[in-house]
């Protein structure tokens, strides 16, 4: 009966992130053709990748410390609110400008919902049963890929692009209300909680940087995943010119790729939500990001439609092991006492290295081909993925990926 209680939770919880996923493919649908209908500018288009970034950049250094200390239920609803508010206002702005600001405003919400629902996950979710909760929650965003754009395209032709994003405002509010559904996880006393200070962001950066000296091992494995991410973002940026413009495919054809790359991460999510209970956590990540990084390879030496498929049906397979793996392991060894801030802070480190990689990427596809960068960053991700096999899989590393280990245990030293 408990466990039955327990999943009841947990089925919850993936139904409000499964609906909140789907809400965010049809507004990354709409928001690009509102933005080329308006500019005519594929610059303004490509604009829309370097505002999360940018917003990132300017929040993460004190979104961490305003989570940990307040109620993550809490702080993941009102985002979800806020989210909802705001685009169903985006059919009113008359102009780009404030189209723009809408972003910046759903970026900035974005930026506190991220940490928030990692903490709040790793509360509700017990141990034993973070790998499958994980590859269901895959499962969840691989078929939100899918069926997000499909429902966008659909309602825009049925009805309009405003009254698309309206019915998209009632995604976050529906998940919302399932999230209303759930425990808070944890007791607040707002007598402790500290105010909003400088002083206070800076004490909270020191025992963030405190506890990566602490644990170093966790932290390489956690910050050479982020970076092997780094180059599979920086070959995103640049995969519709790459496929039209230098192997040459259609339209139609770009798009059946996605839907192929869709079809492929719901195949493994499938997959490893069946078997995630016997697959080891160390061969999700190691063996995961190594088949991967096989697919980008495959995709930069790429010279036709079905060589592209092979690469995008290898990485989409794949990518869900690494992303549940990962996603275990940082809630297994991270506390949750602190997990808003480390993660906040991880992802203003990611963000900034995120338009650092934008603007190389393309500075070395002007001075040189567009080709051979990718082949470059391609490689240069194979090399980062071996070093994170071979630290994986070496025998004394065994005990940081067993499924046992809790953040309660890591966090002995962190305060």
């Amino acid at each position: 009966m408990e466990k039955k209680k327990e999943w009841r939770k947990l089925a919850i919880l993936l139904a409000s992130i499964g609906i909140a996923n789907i809400g965010d493919f049809v507004y990354l649908v709409v928001i690009n053709i509102i933005v080329f209908d308006m500019t005519g500018s594929a610059a303004a288009v490509a604009g829309l990748w370097i505002v999360s970034p940018i917003v990132n950049i300017c929040t993460k250094f004190w979104t961490g410390s305003f989570i940990d200390y307040r109620s993550k239920r809490a702080v993941m609803m009102v985002t979800y609110g806020l989210r909802a508010a705001f685009i169903a206002l985006l059919p009113l702005a008359p102009n780009i400008a404030i189209i723009y600001s809408i972003l910046v405003c759903l970026s900035v919400a974005q930026s506190f919902f991220t940490p928030a629902s990692m903490t709040y996950t790793t509360m509700l979710v017990p141990v034993e049963k973070r790998k499958r909760f994980n590859a269901i929650r895959s499962f969840c965003s691989s078929s939100a890929f899918i069926v997000g754009p499909a429902i966008g395209g659909a309602m825009i032709l049925a009805t309009s692009i405003s009254w698309t994003l309206w019915a998209n405002a009632l995604f976050f509010v529906v998940a919302a209300i399932f999230l209303a559904l759930l425990p808070k996880a944890e007791k607040i006393n707002q007598a402790t909680v500290p105010k909003l200070t400088v002083a206070q962001v800076a004490k909270d950066f020191t025992a963030v940087a405190a506890f990566l000296r602490n644990h170093q091992y966790i932290t390489f494995i956690y910050v050479v995943f982020l970076l092997v991410m780094l180059f599979s973002f920086a070959m995103d940026t640049q995969e519709v010119v790459f496929t039209q413009q230098v192997v040459g495919l259609s339209q139609v054809e770009y798009s059946l790729l996605v839907s192929i790359t869709g079809i492929g991460s719901i195949v493994g999510a499938a997959v490893l939500a069946l078997f995630a209970n016997h697959i080891p956590l160390r061969h999700m990540i190691g063996s995961g990001l190594l088949l991967m990084t096989a697919g980008y390879l495959m995709y930069a030496f790429s010279w036709s439609f079905w060589s592209i498929a092979a690469g995008f049906i290898v990485l989409g397979l794949f990518n869900v092991f690494v992303n549940a793996g990962m996603a275990t392991f940082y809630q297994n060894h991270i506390p949750v006492k602190m997990m808003g801030r480390v993660t906040s802070m991880m992802q203003l480190g990611q963000s900034i290295f995120q338009i650092l990689f934008i603007l190389a990427v393309g500075v070395m596809a002007d001075w040189f081909s567009l080709r051979l960068t990718i082949v470059v960053l391609a490689l240069a991700m194979a090399v980062l993925a071996c070093l994170f096999a071979i630290s994986v899989f070496r025998p004394g590393n065994r005990p940081f990926f067993e499924d046992q280990t809790t953040n309660e245990q890591t966090g002995q030293q962190a305060r």
